[in-house]
């Protein structure tokens, strides 16, 4: 049975709350939130893909320690400059 779109984005919604590292859960959850929907279907299938990956390297890769690998490249600038957009913004109750 095919997964729906709303089904698929809500699962990806929960995997990037619940991560494994709070910082991730704060980076990827509040990008899900905020940007999923909006996001083309291939962009959804990478995003997908991005939260297979291990905790440690997305945040070294979002936070440009490490360079990630070029599938990657465009999706992790986009989560980055949002996550940089969010903290310049200030403080927020919601996180």
């Amino acid at each position: 049975m095919d997964e729906t779109t709303q089904t698929r984005l809500k699962r990806l919604r929960m995997r990037a709350w619940h991560r494994g590292t709070k910082e991730m859960d704060i980076i990827l959850g509040h990008f899900a939130d905020d940007r999923l929907d909006a996001l083309s279907p291939d962009d959804v299938e990478l995003f997908d893909a991005l939260l297979a990956e291990n905790d440690h390297d997305l945040y070294q890769w979002v936070t440009r320690q490490m360079t990630p690998p070029a599938r990657y490249a465009a999706m992790i600038d986009t989560v980055a400059t949002h996550a940089h957009a969010r903290l310049v913004a200030g403080p927020n109750p919601a996180i």
